[in-house]
């Protein structure tokens, strides 16, 4: 599969055309960012775990019977994966107060949700990614009532089913955000990353942090950490 121009470039990857018009190819950069890329920094190696982390958890979750746009891991750092077009919501699962919802609601870190909940963000930047609701969604055409009940329906999915792998590498998963995107006959499909950039990782037992917060607050150590659950992952996956 030869690599064509590069078609997009963002905070964390490069996205290149191929020979086919329904497949593209991912790249994984160091390059970190938060607070809506106010911050900017490099984590040494992040691209390949992130790259290969995404594959082993996006390969796990299509044995669960969740589609994903993975197709191919090409290297450590490069991955083929099926076009999509990018539904523009960020979709965050959280299992336990932290972040931003215990900013905003007042919840102490670390509290334990009573039951899992689920937020929507606008995905534009320069509206630095507001919620919305449902009816927001609709309102927008952002996707219909349809689609948002299959993304629901997918992202409870893969909270459990993370849940329960975390679990066995000794990590709480707290939260994360996922991305959907929709294949050319309509169809929606997980996409983006799931990596220690995009979910809240804690060891089960210290709750130390394995994740991109060790970056966003400047807790040091955040290439060990990023190496670290890379290790637990590799240790537990099939």
């Amino acid at each position: 599969m030869n690599k064509g121009e590069m078609l997009y470039e963002g905070k964390a990857k490069r996205v290149y055309a191929t020979d086919d018009p329904d497949l593209l190819i991912v790249s994984y950069k160091d390059d970190a960012t938060a607070f809506n890329g106010l911050k900017k920094g490099t984590i040494a190696g992040k691209g390949v775990i992130n790259n290969q982390m995404s594959n082993a958890l996006m390969r796990l979750l299509e044995k669960k019977g969740v589609p994903t746009h993975f197709v191919e891991e090409l290297n450590e750092r490069e991955t083929l994966v099926k076009k999509v077009q990018i539904v523009p919501l960020e979709v965050i699962i959280r299992n336990i107060a932290a972040g931003s919802f215990s900013k905003h609601y007042g919840v102490t870190e670390g509290t334990l949700l009573k039951a899992p909940t689920i937020e929507f963000s606008y995905k534009n930047d320069d509206l630095g990614d507001p919620l919305i609701n449902e009816y927001h969604v609709i309102a927008l055409d952002l996707a219909s009532k349809e689609e948002i009940e299959t993304i629901k329906t997918y992202a409870f999915r893969v909270n459990e089913e993370l849940k329960a792998f975390w679990l066995t590498c000794g990590v709480t998963l707290v939260d994360f955000k996922l991305e959907f995107g929709r294949l050319s006959d309509g169809t929606i499909v997980l996409a983006d990353e799931i990596s220690p950039d995009t979910c809240r990782l804690w060891d089960s037992k210290t709750n130390e942090k394995l994740d991109k917060d060790r970056f966003r607050r400047d807790l040091g150590g955040v290439e060990e950490a990023y190496q670290e659950i890379m290790s637990r992952l590799e240790s537990h996956i099939g």
